[in-house]
């Protein structure tokens, strides 16, 4: 029989798992070897199981098809599918006889009713421990947000403190932010000319990018620099220090929602319009 070597990490992110593809294909070329496999190619891919959709692992079930290989090898069933779908492709495909054989170090398969079963199993398994990784995250993010304590990237003029998990004040940018506010307060600037005055003074977002003209009103808006949060459309107050005042801010809302409103039409019925025209054909009017 044939064999392709799939390998597959989590995260595209290069940082995270860098170890995780060399561990197995190492460990897997010395199961191979040790079980006398023949390895027809080494498969590799950097994306979640937790979904359909990766490129690699199709590219493996259709050369399978094709009759390129006769099996696959690979860490352990949840390396193949951690989602119903994938899992569900395997499974048929041993059931036509196209995938003839799965190899796992860490996991014992044959293709009969009872390897089926413990297969399934495993899949199932897989997918449970991502669907309750998943459920138990948001949980602990609500828990974090009851607690006052913002679960995401700070807005600018805050930073996010990893030491302590607290959102702290950033003594570089937060007057700048406070500027902004006061400046929209005197009903005296635009958008856009707090989006250049930005510019001029070097205020960037957290990820380095000036700040566009269409973020101004989203930050005008962020009811966190008051110290309240919004989260998943509920209010909670935070326990990150205030940068503006309440009064500057229900002030810069109010103004918000003055330039927001739809400008009245002013329509003027004057008399005789339309009655006369000029030499050149054009209506003669008010």
């Amino acid at each position: 029989m044939k064999y392709f070597i799939y390998a597959r990490k989590s995260t595209e992110d290069e940082d995270r798992q860098i170890l995780s593809i060399e561990a197995q294909l190492v460990e897997l070329k010395e199961f191979a070897a040790k079980e006398k496999l023949e390895i027809v190619a080494l498969l590799c891919e950097a994306k979640t199981a937790k979904e359909p959709g990766r490129i690699k692992f199709a590219e493996m079930l259709q050369k399978i098809e094709n009759g390129e290989a006769d099996g696959i090898i690979s860490w352990h069933p949840d390396r193949l599918a951690r989602n119903s779908v994938d899992g569900g492709k395997i499974i048929y495909m041993i059931d036509r006889g196209l995938i003839k054989s799965l190899k796992f170090p860490t996991f014992w398969f044959e293709p009969t009713p009872q390897g089926l079963f413990m297969l399934q199993i495993a899949f199932g398994q897989s997918k449970y421990y991502v669907d309750s990784l998943s459920e138990n995250t948001k949980r602990g993010l609500r828990q974090k947000i009851r607690n006052g304590i913002w679960p995401s990237w700070a807005p600018v003029g805050y930073l996010n403190n990893s030491k302590t998990k607290m959102i702290d004040i950033d003594a570089g940018k937060a007057p700048k932010i406070r500027k902004l506010f006061e400046f929209y307060a005197t009903r005296n600037h635009t958008f856009n000319s707090l989006s250049k005055w930005c510019k001029e003074n070097n205020l960037r977002g957290n990820l380095g990018k000036y700040i566009s003209t269409s973020n101004i009103p989203i930050i005008l808006r962020n009811i966190f620099y008051i110290g309240l949060m919004k989260y998943n459309g509920e209010i909670f107050e935070g326990k990150h220090e205030p940068l503006i005042s309440k009064k500057l801010f229900d002030k810069v809302q109010e103004i918000l929602k003055e330039k927001g409103r739809p400008q009245k039409i002013k329509k003027h019925n004057f008399a005789f319009v339309g009655l006369m025209k000029c030499l050149c054909g054009a209506s003669i009017t008010a």
